[in-house]
């Protein structure tokens, strides 16, 4: 495999002032170098400049009297110093000055009288390198095992990588932002978490597994999800006529990311393959619909739908309008007739256009029920296609 030092990410720049978040070492700054060279830089992690801002938040603002009014200006790791955003905020009205302001974690900005810019800023995702990204470089071998996280893909040593990866988020993200007071009970729980990768969650059983409070472990889930490691899947409520499912599945971001947390670093087991290959699949689903990307497959909402009963379910439920795409995985070459269940549960749902297996052999075919069954090549072919 040729490993080069940078991939061309599929994010378009909005016009305007705009949030890009995303995980630790997913390429945030990389891609903000890339896509505004002239820009000023103002990077957070600079010790030295951080500690003149924390005392004088002012001198941030005298700074930027300099520049020209309409520039583009680069803000890194903003997290660090949600007050500057007062600054940022004044001169988008007095100097129509354009920001670009970076965060591996929304987590401090949320608190109560942060500025958020009253809309003026829109708010983008970057997730890890995508297929399209990738290229001739994608393996989705290598991309189960390791994940595709920038530094992490990038690495000539991806395992001893992906094990660092982890005590630097804790140290760098959790630690130096003080997010948790119990920094070891979270250590705890980051395993556990990672257990639940692709399930249902149940926040007693996960309290209950991590030796945790269960209020302390809702608010160590909205850290995950603050710092863009995971993210929550809710349910659909479609109104049939059987009872449906009402609590959010749990997805790490990363599939080498998630192994890591929980010290599987050998090559997956084909009990693992399940929930990595649909933990990717729904990551592929959320960046093809994303705002701002240059892949052009707009959604309204992204869900997944199971009964309360009985065990059926299909993975990932697409919502574009009054119409829906409803996506199964299968870590399988050949899918068996109960794995279309819940495929076929679900056409009684109005707006149903379409029913997708995606699966890992290497012929497409069709149920004579309707039922696109395609493989992971094929799959991919036509979300770069948008014909999904």
């Amino acid at each position: 495999m040729t490993t080069h030092p940078t991939y061309p990410r599929l994010l378009t720049p909005p016009r305007q002032t705009f949030f890009l978040f995303g995980m630790r070492g997913v390429g945030k700054s990389t891609w903000a170098r890339q896509a505004f060279p002239d820009a000023p830089r103002f990077d957070l992690l600079d010790e030295g400049r951080f500690q003149s801002y924390l005392r004088d938040p002012r001198l941030f603002g005298r700074e930027l009297l300099r520049m020209t009014p309409g520039q583009w200006i680069v803000v890194d790791e903003v997290q660090r110093l949600p007050v500057l955003l007062n600054e940022v905020h004044r001169f988008i009205e007095e100097r129509k000055l354009r920001f670009v302001l970076l965060g591996s974690s929304a987590r401090k900005l949320k608190q109560a009288g942060t500025n958020l810019l009253a809309g003026r800023a829109l708010r983008r995702v970057m997730l890890p390198l995508l297929p399209a990204e990738l290229g001739a470089d994608f393996d989705l071998a290598s991309v189960l095992r390791f994940g595709s996280v920038p530094v992490i893909w990038d690495s000539t040593a991806r395992q001893e990588s992906l094990e660092a990866y982890v005590q630097m988020y804790l140290k760098e993200e959790i630690q130096a932002e003080a997010l948790v007071r119990n920094l070891p009970g979270f250590a705890r729980f980051l395993p556990v978490a990672a257990l639940f990768h692709g399930q249902v969650l149940n926040v007693a059983g996960l309290a209950r597994d991590g030796g945790i409070a269960r209020t302390t472990v809702s608010g160590y889930l909205e850290i995950l999800a603050d710092t863009h490691l995971a993210w929550l899947l809710p349910a659909f409520d479609g109104r049939l006529r059987v009872k449906e499912r009402k609590h959010p599945k749990l997805y790490w971001v990363d599939p080498g990311v998630v192994r890591a947390a929980r010290s599987e670093l050998h090559p997956p087991s084909a009990a693992e393959r399940g929930a990595l290959l649909e933990g990717w699949v729904g990551t592929l689903l959320r960046a093809y619909g994303e705002a701002g990307s240059e892949l052009g497959l707009r959604h309204d909402a992204l869900y997944y739908w199971a009964p309360a009963e009985g065990g059926t379910e299909v993975d990932f439920l697409i919502q574009r309008g009054r119409t829906f795409v409803a996506v199964e995985v299968k870590a399988k070459e050949t899918p068996a007739t109960r794995d279309f269940a819940g495929l076929r549960a679900i056409a009684d749902l109005e707006g149903v256009k379409r029913r997708i297996m995606v699966f890992l052999g290497g012929r497409p075919f069709r149920t004579e029920d309707g039922i696109d069954a395609l493989p992971v090549a094929e799959f991919l072919r036509e979300l770069q296609e948008r014909r999904i």
